[in-house]
């Protein structure tokens, strides 16, 4: 699938597959970006927000092991690569 690590984000969990966020572990739900490439694959998911002023997301359901990996390399494939970050000397 690629390369994941994770990264502690105000108690909870940012999840990262080959550099693109792809899940927000919050209060013991896994979150999703809603995505229009998952929309249909979502159809009739709960949707939620993962943190206070964030955007609504899908609450991926894990128990479903199949279908939840089907999402989540969707988006591995849809997501954008990040840009690198690059610091200005002065």
């Amino acid at each position: 699938m690629g390369e994941i690590r994770t990264r502690k984000m105000c108690g909870d969990w940012c999840i990262y597959i080959d550099n693109k966020l792809v899940i927000l572990a919050c209060d013991n739900l896994c979150y999703v970006k809603m995505h229009p490439s998952i929309e249909t694959m979502m159809k009739g998911a709960w949707t939620s927000y993962p943190y206070k002023g964030a955007k609504e997301h899908y609450v991926l359901g894990i128990e479903n092991k199949e279908q939840a990996l089907s999402v989540i390399k969707k988006l591995i494939k849809e997501m954008p690569t990040p840009k690198c970050k690059t610091s200005k000397a002065a």
